[in-house]
């Protein structure tokens, strides 16, 4: 149970009697990867994993289960990378290199020219690979059609075909 105010008592919101440290501890390195494959920098992935748990903690509704609660976060870690791309602040900056400090998984060729694909082709090849999820899942997490999805992983796997072969 969570004590929001003195003597006023709030259920937990979280799944399977999980608290915040559990689900941190459980979904942190998901959504690290996934805001580190949409911006592409660690310092900034690890802002957007701040700002995530954040509205984690601030968030009022009650979790179903656990796979409504990752679908959340991943949503939400979306919206961020999205309006941390959008931001006059990140158009008109230039990222540290920070390619030494890479994460363990996303090194190697595969991952350095799935890197080199526009972000919304990188959003569904890394939710769709690294993540596991289905074509009508992502479609749900990233707020477009089945179809748009099916056709941005073909375009992607496509790129990905001709640049790794002309290697």
């Amino acid at each position: 149970m969570l004590v929001v105010k003195e003597g006023e008592v709030m259920q937990n919101k979280f799944p399977d009697g999980m608290t915040v440290e559990n689900v941190f501890d459980k979904y942190c390195d998901t959504v690290y990867r996934l805001a580190y494959a949409r911006v592409q920098n660690k310092f900034d992935a690890e802002d957007i994993l701040q700002t995530v748990f954040l509205k984690l903690c601030r968030e009022k509704c009650a979790f179903n289960d656990a796979e409504h609660l990752k679908a959340w976060l991943l949503k939400v870690t979306l919206n961020s990378s999205k309006n941390l791309l959008k931001s006059g602040w990140f158009r008109f900056t230039e990222g540290l290199n920070d390619s030494i400090t890479a994460p363990k998984h996303e090194t190697g060729e595969v991952y350095s020219e799935v890197a080199k694909l526009p972000v919304k082709y990188r959003t569904v090849i890394h939710l769709h690979y690294f993540e596991g999820y289905s074509c009508s899942e992502i479609a749900e997490i990233t707020g477009t059609t089945e179809a748009t999805v099916k056709t941005r992983l073909k375009r992607a796997r496509d790129r990905l075909k001709d640049t790794l072969k002309g290697e």
